[in-house]
C-alpha cells in the first residue's frame, strides 16, 4: 500500500488539472498561434507560467486504484500487476487465468 500522502497529492493534482484545463488550453492556443502579435503571445506565455505547476497534466502519476502503487500499472484495468494477480487468483477478473510453467 502506498503512502496516503502520495495518493492524496496525486488526487489534488487531478483536481487542479480538471479545474485549470480550459484556461491552460486557451493560453496555449494563443501562445502557439503564429498569426498573433509577438507581445500577445509572450503575455500568454507569462500567464501560463503563473498558473500552478501541479495543474499541468504531465504531473499526474498513474496509480493503482486499489493499492496506490505507482509502478507496473495497467492502463486498461487501472490497477497494478500485483492487484491483477490477486483478483485473478480469486476469480474476480473474467477471462483471466493464472499461468505457471
Amino acid at each position: 500500500m502506498a503512502k496516503k500522502s502520495a495518493v492524496e497529492k496525486n488526487n489534488r493534482r487531478r483536481m487542479l488539472v480538471a479545474r485549470d484545463a480550459a484556461k491552460r488550453a486557451e493560453l496555449k492556443a494563443i501562445a502557439k498561434n503564429p498569426n498573433l502579435d509577438l507581445e500577445d503571445r509572450f503575455a500568454a506565455r507569462l500567464k501560463l507560467a503563473e498558473l500552478p505547476r501541479n495543474g499541468s497534466k504531465v504531473r499526474i502519476r498513474n496509480r493503482c486504484e486499489m493499492t496506490g502503487r505507482p509502478r507496473a500499472y495497467y492502463r486498461k484495468l487501472g490497477i497494478s500487476r500485483i492487484a491483477i494477480r490477486d483478483l485473478g487468483s480469486a476469480g474476480q477478473i473474467p477471462g483471466l487465468t493464472k499461468s505457471s510453467w
